[in-house]
């Protein structure tokens, strides 16, 4: 079969892993990365930051960590290694264009004389996706990219752009009460980050800076400038919502993997698509999973409840919409000296001197204020992948999880199988359907914060979908136990090997 031409935008930890699965099966992508090296939001972050994951669950299943990476939780030029040497050991560089930014996409049909006569409308009336349910459609149409020096057509577009990539969200204010009032730099975490170690750590120097934000984006960068500054120009954070913070994921020394990441813990939690009997043992068992819940909480509450930073919402809640961070090393020691100072506050705004902020007669002082942008958003994807009105696209790495890499590996593995014709997508009303019920479980556990897109704990019930469709067998371990309490990684799916229908 003539292996069709695929474009992948984004060579981060999605667009690597899609690369080397296609290119398994005959397939030559092109890769279109606007930086100049690969890795996505690692490329570019500030010097403290270093995996949420614990590094045996952030990992490719077929590529295991280097023996020299002995830490639990790797830093980001570590994590940048790693990566660089998955993609030369695939052959992935090779699909690689650096320096080429994809500026448009328009997907176009054909005429009867065989020629693209423009951009289909924003909904399609198919039954089936593309037509046939397949993944290059029924032929009658194609995308056409637009690069930064470069421009092509090309049948199916993976976006791997993550949910961190692009342009920054900044929060819009009323006249006068805006960046534009304020006499200092106002940069957003991106562009912090872009700057790179040693510029950022030069500009923030002997400054008096202000972080609005608190999950990692924020706290990295506060650690950086309190490790600069120290209590001289303390860092200020500014905090709307308090997130679980915590050290690592041990909590009065057990692993809070196992109470979260096996079969057994997902019984404890209504499934989309779930039968009768896991409906009722689901209700039958609540009452253990907010026991495991206040189990942690109680644990990870205590250096909060020092300074009033326990969370409105409980820590199951956190993970449920993959809102905890890993706290950088002395974060809260940096707290006890005084180097960062947290003021919480609903709201804010700007104004000549710093920052304004509820509770505070005078302003925050500071010459530069660091935004971090709000990410409370979702996108309708099947299988967290496929959109069922745009054909001919697939979204890789948006959806977020307990271990993103991994997952995101099965994912790909997931798409290319149905890219080499391994199975037909259900039609566009079933596809439908089962978004909506995936919805409807974040609503149910993910409070306000349900706009985010994350198979958080329920990510074996998840990645059991992806095997049943290629044809693998869901239960990866050996044992009955093992199957109900083992704690399911990137190994457990190491020897998968699709089958076509």
């Amino acid at each position: 079969m003539e292996k069709k031409r695929v474009a992948i935008v984004g060579a981060g930890v999605s667009g690597l892993a899609a690369c080397k699965h296609l290119l398994e099966l005959g397939f030559r992508p092109v890769v279109f990365e606007a930086d100049t090296v690969l890795g996505g939001v690692w490329a570019r972050v500030p010097d403290f930051t270093a995996l949420q994951t614990p590094r045996p669950m952030y990992q490719y299943s077929d590529f295991p960590w280097p023996d020299s990476v002995t830490e639990v939780f790797p830093d980001h030029r570590q994590v940048m290694a790693y990566l660089d040497a998955y993609a030369r050991r695939f052959g992935v560089l090779d699909c690689v264009r650096f320096g080429h930014r994809v500026v448009g996409m328009d997907y176009c049909v054909y005429d009867a004389a065989g020629d693209g006569d423009g951009v289909a409308p924003p909904a399609w009336d198919w039954e089936e996706w593309g037509g046939n349910g397949e993944a290059f459609g029924s032929g009658d149409g194609e995308w056409r990219l637009t690069v930064a020096d470069a421009e092509g057509s090309v049948e199916t577009v993976i976006l791997c752009i993550g949910r961190f990539s692009g342009v920054p969200n900044i929060p819009t204010f009323p006249p006068g009460k805006g960046p534009e009032v304020f006499d200092g730099q106002v940069i957003h975490s991106m562009d912090y980050s872009k700057m790179g170690t040693k510029k950022a750590k030069e500009m923030i120097k002997g400054k008096r800076v202000a972080v609005v934000g608190y999950l990692k984006s924020a706290i990295d960068i506060a650690a950086e400038c309190a490790a600069v500054n120290g209590t001289d120009h303390p860092c200020t954070m500014v905090v709307r919502t308090k997130h679980w913070i915590i050290p690592d994921y041990i909590a009065w020394g057990v692993h809070i993997s196992l109470l979260y990441l096996n079969r057994f813990a997902e019984l404890l939690i209504h499934k989309p698509g779930e039968g009768f009997l896991l409906w009722l043992l689901a209700i039958l068992l609540a009452p253990l999973r907010w026991l495991f819940s206040k189990f942690a909480e109680s644990y990870y509450s205590i250096p909060m409840k020092k300074y009033g930073m326990v969370p409105e919402h409980s820590f199951f809640q956190a993970l449920a919409t993959c809102l905890v961070a890993i706290e950088p090393k002395g974060f809260y020691d940096r707290m006890e000296e005084g180097s960062i100072v947290l003021k919480k506050s609903k709201t804010f705004s700007f104004c000549k001197e710093g920052i304004l902020v509820e509770g505070e007669s005078s302003p925050i002082k500071c010459d530069i204020n660091s935004a971090v942008g709000l990410t409370s958003t979702t996108v309708p994807l099947y299988r967290e992948c496929i959109h069922p009105k745009i054909p001919q696209l697939a979204v890789l790495g948006y959806s977020e999880s307990i271990a993103n890499l991994y997952t995101s590996e099965l994912r790909a593995k997931w798409l290319a199988h149905f890219m080499d014709g391994g199975f037909r997508l259900p039609n566009v009303a079933a596809m439908q359907k089962d978004i909506l019920e995936w919805e409807k479980y974040m609503k149910r556990y993910a409070g306000r914060h349900f706009r985010r897109s994350c198979i958080g704990v329920l990510h074996i019930w998840y990645n059991d979908q992806l095997c049943r469709d290629m044809g693998c067998n869901p239960r990866r371990k050996k044992g009955f136990l093992a199957e109900l309490f083992g704690i399911y990684g990137p190994g457990d799916y190491a020897d998968l090997h699709p089958k076509k229908d």
